[in-house]
């Protein structure tokens, strides 16, 4: 991709993006659709070739919602992630981790990279964007910021600007890191340490609020794990509840598969989000959406990215069609889980 200089003033003289491809791009380069992932996310969405499911397998595929038999789809690994695209763990010309050197990025950012990578692959417009949560974010912004290239958006989960709720919950999981006597101010790359502690309490706040009360009380109400008693005893350490065990089991799987650098970059890009940003007002940023027939799903059961912050959304986007609602009781993680809900609506306004 060349330099980029971020929205914030940073720079960096070479920015790479890691990116997967399914389907065949037709002659006419009209078939493209990029698919945006959350936070921890990653390009591989689709198993395709490879030897492992991607994230979004039930609704990426061959004859699936999203028919890699009749699209190209593109998905992308976020600038300042640590799944191949250039990120704080990524080495400068010298051999050294960016580490805390790495520049502070947007959505925007993230945006305007991909959209180098589009000129890159031919695609000067896609049929669609599709995205949810993070992923709808930066969906969103590719509709403001280029709506001529935009034919067909699908924001899934998400909203137009960050609330004071989500940059607190963010916030706390930023400092849990941050605090974490391995963290050496984000230099830690040549330590031998990391800090693992640090981003497993940033991962289990951040699940509490992907989960939905119901569905963590019907899974685990107040039971104890395995035999384990959590009243404990009069000496340390007491039994677990199986609640506080599963918390621990999502803790240590994204300690194992993610840099805590790029957790804190991207969480903080979350935390910037506002499509209003250089356009004066939301109204104004959303009205430049005129053009492009969009599609706003919510999970009525999410309680990070709530519906009415959906409903916004489809009020102020000129020509949105009513929220289209995903009835799972899981919570946040519906617009993974359950997707496939919007097979019709996609077949009929973004598919037909």
């Amino acid at each position: 991709m060349g330099e980029y200089g971020f929205e914030t003033g940073g720079y960096l003289p070479q920015v790479e993006l890691a990116y997967e491809t399914w389907g065949e791009l037709d002659a006419q380069g009209s078939n493209a659709v990029l698919i945006t992932h959350a936070l921890t996310g990653d390009a591989h969405v689709s198993r395709g070739d490879s030897d492992f499911d991607g994230w979004w397998e039930d609704f990426v595929g061959p004859g699936k919602p999203i028919d890699t038999n009749r699209y190209h789809v593109v998905a992308a690994n976020i600038v300042g992630g640590c799944n191949g695209s250039t990120g704080p763990g990524s080495l400068d010309a010298n051999g050294r981790a960016w580490g805390s050197r790495f520049p502070f990025t947007t959505i925007k950012d993230s945006v305007h990279l991909e959209a180098r990578l589009a000129d890159a692959l031919g695609i000067e417009t896609w049929h669609a964007v599709i995205g949810g949560s993070m992923g709808g974010a930066r969906a969103l912004e590719w509709a403001v910021l280029y709506p001529h290239r935009v034919r067909n958006l699908v924001v899934m989960a998400a909203c137009a600007q960050a609330s004071a709720e989500q940059i607190a919950f963010a916030q706390v999981q930023s400092e849990s890191i941050r605090l974490d006597p391995h963290f050496a101010n984000g230099d830690y790359y040549h330590t031998g340490r990391a800090p693992d502690a640090g981003l497993g309490v940033a991962r289990r706040l951040a699940h509490v609020t992907y989960r939905s009360e119901a569905e963590l009380q019907q899974r685990f109400g107040r039971r104890g794990q395995g035999q384990e008693d959590p009243l404990g005893s009069a000496s340390w350490p007491r039994g677990r509840y199986m609640v506080e065990s599963y918390l621990d089991h999502q803790a240590a799987k994204l300690s194992r598969r993610f840099d805590a650098n790029s957790y804190l970059v991207l969480t903080e890009a979350l935390m910037s989000h506002d499509v209003a940003r250089g356009f004066g007002s939301l109204e104004h940023a959303l009205a430049r959406l005129a053009g492009v027939n969009t599609v706003i799903a919510a999970v009525r059961s999410d309680r990070l990215y709530l519906p009415e912050q959906s409903e916004q959304l489809a009020a102020l986007i000129p020509g949105a069609a009513p929220v289209h609602y995903i009835d799972s009781p899981i919570g946040h993680d519906g617009f993974l889980t359950d997707a496939v809900q919007l097979a019709g609506v996609l077949a009929e306004r973004v598919f037909a």
